[in-house]
């Protein structure tokens, strides 16, 4: 049995706490009495022994509330994985194996191991297509599996933290993690979760909801082990080339995934920042929008113009005010090809960064985005006001005459 979820890891206490494994399905059997610890060379006060109990029963409670969340998982999994194209598809569903089966990061993986996981998790999600998403159980109370506050008034206290949305094509996200720490962050709320108990095919580092930012460390660390992995492929000397060259990948790559993930953190939260601030602005209107052309080129651009007006609010210039090069470089590689379509301005700042070693370029780019991004929103929802659902092909019109 691969002990995925970590949840009873003690380092070198573990042989204390052994006997928590013995137990199972509602029923505690105790492999080893008081005696047995003591010719152990072991000495546990009754205090102990209690605080361990507690702690065992609520690792089973946790277990039972990752199981519905993680069927939930599947169940969004089951309508939406067949809406990547194969490459892409097979790529996330390679780290989803990694994930679940607790291989580390440059592992190598058997290849008839994930064949037959893959051929078995896809028959799951056949049987599970039309179900609903089951209510969330904890402490007697059944809740709405997208009522995320309430869910974690319960769950915070307990140590964990818990987060579900729509993202991307109208995809419906659900995870569960251990709270690793709480930290104000300009007016926000940052809940930064350490191990991933339960999660989707697609896990977004980080989302938002009103002034609270949840951060999903294991996430973001395999996002940043994803893109070291896309880059050695050809190892282009490129703004990830940049990036990388900052963390020592070669000599020790989990040191160096940890230490850039802690980087990138920040990052993470000042976008979601941006985000709050950018639907301050744009209203519910713009979800609305959103939803009326799913999985359209048009809703890729709405969403690429977003995350412009979200970073030229927040996240880029916080990232010149720190002046620290490294997530600069990552933050380059990593813009989509729509986005640097609508923002071919922005690698070209980058470059004479390059050049000149001066960020003055950028500044004067951020300054003219933030008003940019937040014009074209503005013409994008009179569009869509204009034409309803038939408004796509108008807004990519005016994004694609409209590159800054």
């Amino acid at each position: 049995m691969r002990a995925r979820y970590g949840l009873l890891r003690r380092n070198s206490l573990e042989p204390v706490y052994a006997w928590w494994l013995y137990w199972w399905n509602d029923s505690i059997t105790l492999q080893s009495d008081s005696e047995t610890l003591i010719l152990c060379g072991l000495s546990i006060s009754l205090q102990s022994v209690v605080e361990d109990f507690n702690t065992a029963m609520a690792f089973a409670e946790a277990q039972s509330l990752c199981k519905v969340i993680q069927r939930n998982c599947h169940i969004s999994d089951a309508r939406h994985a067949s809406e990547y194209t194969l490459c892409v598809y097979l790529l996330k569903m390679r780290e989803y194996f990694r994930w679940e089966m607790g291989y580390p990061f440059g592992s190598s993986i058997p290849k008839d191991e994930i064949g037959h996981w893959l051929s078995a998790r896809e028959h799951l999600w056949e049987t599970l297509e039309t179900e609903p998403f089951a209510p969330i159980d904890v402490d007697g109370c059944s809740l709405d599996p997208f009522d995320t506050y309430a869910i974690n008034r319960l769950l915070l206290p307990k140590g964990y933290v818990y987060s579900a949305g729509v993202g991307a094509r109208a995809t419906p996200h659900f995870f569960l993690g251990t709270l690793e720490k709480r930290t104000d962050f300009h007016g926000f709320t940052a809940l930064i979760s350490a191990q991933e108990c339960a999660r989707d095919l697609t896990a977004p580092p980080a989302m938002a909801l009103g002034n609270t930012i949840f951060v999903r460390r294991e996430s973001l660390k395999r996002f940043i082990w994803e893109k070291l992995q896309e880059w050695r492929w050809n190892k282009r000397d490129n703004a990830l080339a940049r990036a990388f060259s900052f963390y020592n990948f070669d000599a020790d790559l989990e040191d160096a995934l940890e230490r850039m993930t802690t980087v990138e953190l920040e990052t993470v939260i000042m976008h979601e920042i941006g985000e709050v601030r950018a639907g301050k602005y744009l209203g519910a209107e713009w979800e609305s929008m959103l939803l009326e052309m799913p999985r359209s080129k048009g809703e890729i651009m709405a969403r690429a113009v977003r995350d412009h007006l979200a970073d030229a609010l927040t996240t880029l210039p916080g990232l010149l005010e720190q002046g620290n090069p490294a997530p600069i470089h990552f933050y380059a590689g990593n813009l989509t090809a729509m986005r640097r379509k609508l923002f071919p301005g922005f690698m070209g700042a980058y470059e004479d960064w390059l050049k000149t070693d001066r960020l003055h370029s950028f500044k004067a780019l951020v300054t003219k985005g933030k008003r940019h991004w937040l014009d074209m929103a503005t013409e994008m929802l009179e569009l869509q006001r204009k034409h309803g659902k038939r408004c796509g092909p108008y807004l990519e019109s005016l994004l694609e005459h409209s590159p800054l």
